[in-house]
């Protein structure tokens, strides 16, 4: 699955081509560097986030600590100004806390639209 596009194309939420989001750290739920849609992703991980001090301990405060090093994953750790995959519904929940990181539309998925209205989305673009 990719993009939920007949050509296989993974779309943008502004209707492009999906961009690359990370290399570095690498992110996307295969670490392609892409916020696409995978079938074994029950995470929707589609959100490309530039992730801020308030987003990250408010993951971990809900069971998501992105934050620590985990080497064994070949995890470094995100810090504030690094770009994510984010799963949809946790920025949703993030929105609703007020600590919503901002995004990067041209690499946000479009399935993201099947969680996040697109006025919320870009109110936090960059």
């Amino acid at each position: 699955m990719s993009g939920g596009t007949l050509d296989g194309m993974a779309k943008n939420v502004l209707g492009g081509e999906l961009e690359v989001c990370s290399m570095d750290p690498l992110t996307g739920f295969t670490r392609n560097g892409c916020c696409e849609v995978h079938p074994s992703d029950g995470g929707f991980h589609t959100v490309c986030a530039v992730v801020t001090d308030a987003f990250l301990t408010f993951s971990k405060e809900m069971g998501n600590d992105l934050s620590t090093p985990r080497p064994e994953y070949g995890f470094a750790g995100l810090k504030a100004g690094d770009r994510w995959c984010v799963c949809a519904p946790r920025w949703v929940e993030a929105l609703e806390a007020g600590k919503a990181p901002q995004v990067i539309l041209e690499a946000t998925s479009a399935n993201a639209l099947e969680w996040i209205d697109i006025g919320d989305l870009r109110a936090h673009a960059i």
